[in-house]
């Protein structure tokens, strides 16, 4: 027997878990949120103690992804990500979390071979596309701005 497209969707559809979107949603802005004002707090007390702005955000920044790599390394992040969803992808943290994970997932086979080839095989694409992507944006920027 075979089923069509749309009675399969309906079948789909009828047997998909219903997502709690009022909880999904309020996880990860409370997560997210949590992660923003961590940033923020280290961007206080670097300044409270005398960085100058722009090396404070570096250190909040550099907080940041020191944290989510190594939430990454105790097998902690996946383990927030199933409740908070999109909340831990905060950029940079996202990021950092998608650079650490393969690299972890694959120590055993060396750092070379392991580690070092495995760590931009998720990040790598993000990294080609959004300097291709920039650089596209600055032409057709550079080629308005002439007229």
């Amino acid at each position: 027997m075979k089923i069509t497209k749309q009675q399969y969707q309906s079948i789909a559809k009828k047997r998909a878990p219903k997502s709690p979107l009022l909880r999904d949603c309020t996880c990860a802005f409370l997560v997210g949120g949590l992660l923003c004002a961590l940033g923020e707090v280290v961007i206080l007390l670097a300044q409270n103690a005398g960085f100058k702005d722009q090396d404070a955000r570096l250190l909040g920044s550099l907080t940041l992804i020191a944290v989510s790599v190594l939430l990454t390394a105790f097998n902690v992040y996946d383990n927030i990500a199933k409740y908070a969803g999109a909340g831990t992808l905060v950029p940079i943290t996202g990021f950092a979390n998608s650079m650490a994970s393969p690299a972890m997932e694959f120590k055993s086979e060396g750092f070379v071979l392991g580690v070092g080839a495995k760590m931009f095989s998720i990040a790598g694409p993000v990294i080609v596309y959004g300097t291709v992507a920039s650089v596209v944006y600055g032409v057709i920027y550079w080629i308005t701005t002439l007229f």
